[in-house]
Parts: C-alpha cells; structure tokens; sequence
C-alpha cells in the first residue's frame, strides 16, 4: 500500500546528481517523479536547462516524470503557476494510487512545494513598471530589501525580475499575507545531496564542456529565429544569458566560456545557501553523501523513506 500523506523530495545543488538517484530511487519504490526545475518546464530547451531526459530510462523501463516540457520557450512562467500545476500533477499521481517523488534544485520552488504555497496571483501594474524603469537598480534592490530578506537572488539577476519581484512584494504588503496553505495531506521528506566543493566545480566544468559540444549555441540561435529575444533568453538563466552574449558578439568564445564557468559556481553555492536557509526556517533535510556510488546513495535514500513510512506498491 502507497502511504499518499509522505512526500519525498530530493533536492541539491547543481552537478550533484540528483536526477539519476531521483530516477533510481523512483524505480525502485514504484515511484513517478515530479520535477521542482524553474527551467525544465520548457519545451524546446533542453541542453541549457540540463534535462537529460536519457536518464529517466532505467534496465528497460522510462520512470515517468511531470512538470517538465509543460509549456512553450518565450513564455514568462511562474512561481503561482508553478504551484497551480504542482497540485494538479499531485493529485493525477495519488488518484491513479501511485507514489509522487520530487526532484529539483530551484529553491523557491521546493520550499513552496515543502510549505504548500497557495500564491493568488499579482496582477501587473503598467505604470509601477514604467515608473521602477526610471529608478537604478540599487534603488530597487533596496526597497525589495525593505519587505523581505533576499534569500532568493533569482529576484535581483535582471532589472525585469527585480522590478517584478517588487510589485510582487508591495502587492503582498498592501493586500496582507498572500501565502496560505493548500490543502494538501502530505508530509514532506526531504533528502539532500552533499557533494565537495571541489568535485562540484569539476562535475561543474565537465557538464559545461559537454553541453557547448552537445549544441547548447545551436539551440539558443534555434530559440531565436523561432522568436524568443534576447531579452527573454537572458531571463532564462545563466547558460542562456551568456550565451545570448557571445551570439551577439558582445562575449569572445574564451571570455563567454569562463564567464558562464564562473557564474556557475557561484549559482551552485547560492543552492547550497537557501538550502541552508531551509534549514534554518525549520525544514529537516536527510543529508546524504553524493560521492557515494549510486548505488550506496539509493540504499540510503530507500532506507530514510522506509524509516518514514513511504512504502511503493
């Protein structure tokens, strides 16, 4: 018998690699992953975003996953969203009485997942946007400051998330609290993947090599002629923003390559920050060895959900 009420969720850093225990853990209890991934919602980008949809093939069987591929490049999705479709995938997985698994690195996403986040959504106000473009941007960061501490520095990479993330806040602030909880019966375990400092860098440098050889210019320049700008793929995260950089000859391939190497750290270390965040605003995590042998690791993670009465079919 499935126990619906316990939610497992693996989490971790970049390079870490939790999408191949998620997928051998998921095979192994019966389980059907749902992806906590703010970039693999979208179809069409896939070498930037890291799916490695390859790995959800295990000894001759496809574990099923959600939440990824949902909609179209060039759409501005969203956290309200996100959590809208969260919901609906949950409910479809425990109706057919399967076992939901959760997979990602995205912080807020996790954290709202952990929380039961039900966001309304803000709606968008024309002439706060026109008039916040006047503003610096330190100016903005400053009065985002002033409603809320900035764990998620997702809000300050770009002047059009900052300025949004804004509305957001001060929409929040005028209207009261606009988090409550959705009524959802389950109890989160969450497990976390603790890799060095130093293999993260190097799995870090490996992934990035790979995905430029793989064709992560060609997508971006697909993107492009398919209509999504430059400005909205600098939305999309850091391998899309430099890469929309160097295709435009503001970057030398060197100066691209680096750059995109280097902010990649320091993304990885901003994880492993709200992480550390979480726990300090009361999330448990089963930290667990990401050095270990897959094999090792899917023992483990198996054993801590069995110790939590999560059981498969």
């Amino acid at each position: 018998m499935i126990h619906t009420q316990q939610l497992p969720l693996i989490l971790g850093p970049t390079a870490s690699g939790k999408t191949s225990l998620a997928v051998s853990v998921a095979h192994q209890i019966g389980a059907e992953i749902m992806s906590a991934d703010s970039r693999q919602v979208y179809a069409g980008m896939d070498i930037g975003t890291g799916k490695d949809l390859h790995e959800y093939s295990i000894d001759n069987t496809v574990v099923k996953y959600h939440l990824i591929d949902i909609v179209p490049a060039g759409y501005a999705y969203n956290l309200y969203e996100f959590m809208h479709d969260f919901v609906a995938a949950y409910h479809n997985i425990i109706s057919r009485n399967q076992l939901p698994l959760v997979c990602g690195g995205t912080g807020m996403y996790l954290e709202s997942i952990i929380k039961k986040y039900n966001l309304h959504k803000v709606p968008e106000d024309i002439e706060f946007r026109k008039a916040c473009e006047r503003r610096t941007y330190d100016d903005l960061v400053a009065e985002l400051q002033s409603y809320k501490e900035l764990h998620n520095t997702t809000d300050v990479d770009s002047k059009k998330r900052l300025i949004r993330a804004l509305e957001i806040a001060q929409y929040e602030h005028k209207h009261g609290d606009n988090m409550t909880s959705f009524n959802l019966n389950f109890t989160p375990v969450v497990i976390g993947i603790h890799i060095s400092r130093e293999l993260r860098r190097e799995r870090i440098a490996t992934r990035l090599h790979n995905r430029l050889h793989e064709g992560l210019i060609e997508e971006v320049e697909q993107l492009l002629k398919q209509g999504v700008s430059h400005e909205t793929l600098q939305y999309y995260g850091l391998e899309y923003k430099y890469a929309s950089l160097y295709v435009q000859n503001q970057l030398a391939k060197s100066e691209f390559e680096q750059s995109l190497l280097t902010a990649i750290f320091q993304f990885a270390k901003r994880q492993m920050t709200w992480f550390r965040g979480m726990e300090r605003r009361g999330v448990f995590i089963h930290w667990i060895d990401g050095e270990e042998p897959l094999e090792a690791q899917t023992k483990k993670v198996v054993e801590i959900l069995r110790d939590n009465n999560v059981s498969s079919k």
